[in-house]
């Protein structure tokens, strides 16, 4: 077994063992191998045999093919140059969000000096997180304002008409809106 192909399977076992909410020792009396045999793969140095493989991949719930080859991605960067931004109102409206989320939108603020914006009533059910980042900021919903300060946060019904407007004398103020559906309004 090549190194690569061991490293491969000993980081796949950990993470499907770590996935799975088992222990060496659980994994190992599923798979019907002594966790010692189990220790030695997840470390790197083991050479199984293709029964021992066979076992493991099926007390995992995996194909071979999962168990020996490389890593699935566990993560990924989107530059800042990939992310959907655009101007509204004076403000600098930047998607966090690259990849839909059913139901979940999170969108940084960037709002100059005595600059604001009205924000678009979402649909019923909807609820809306406004966090203030740096500066001041002022939220008005439906007539009522909360002046947020750095580490605020006001919450709300995001179906209501909102507006977000900066105070801060001289800087840009950013905050950051989380909006999700939910039955709790």
């Amino acid at each position: 077994m090549s190194d690569q192909s061991a490293a491969n399977l000993a980081r796949n076992i950990r993470a499907l063992r770590e996935l799975h909410r088992l222990t060496q020792q659980q994994l190992a009396d599923r798979a019907e191998v002594p966790r010692p045999t189990l220790a030695t793969l997840e470390s790197g140095s083991a050479n199984p045999t293709l029964q021992v493989l066979v076992k493991v991949a099926s007390a995992l719930q995996v194909s071979l093919e999962e168990l020996v080859g490389p890593p699935r991605d566990t993560g990924r960067i989107w530059t800042s140059s990939e992310l959907k931004r655009l101007q509204r109102q004076g403000a600098t409206i930047s998607h966090l969000l690259p990849d839909r989320v059913s139901g979940v939108e999170i969108e940084r603020i960037e709002l100059a000096h005595h600059k604001g914006m009205r924000g678009s009533p979402h649909t019923a059910g909807t609820r809306e997180y406004c966090f203030c980042e740096s500066g001041s900021l002022v939220v008005t919903v439906s007539g009522e304002s909360f002046t947020l300060l750095p580490g605020d946060v006001v919450a709300f019904r995001g179906d209501q008409h909102h507006s977000y407007r900066c105070v801060t004398e001289g800087d840009v103020t950013v905050g950051f809106c989380v909006i999700g559906l939910s039955t709790a309004v």
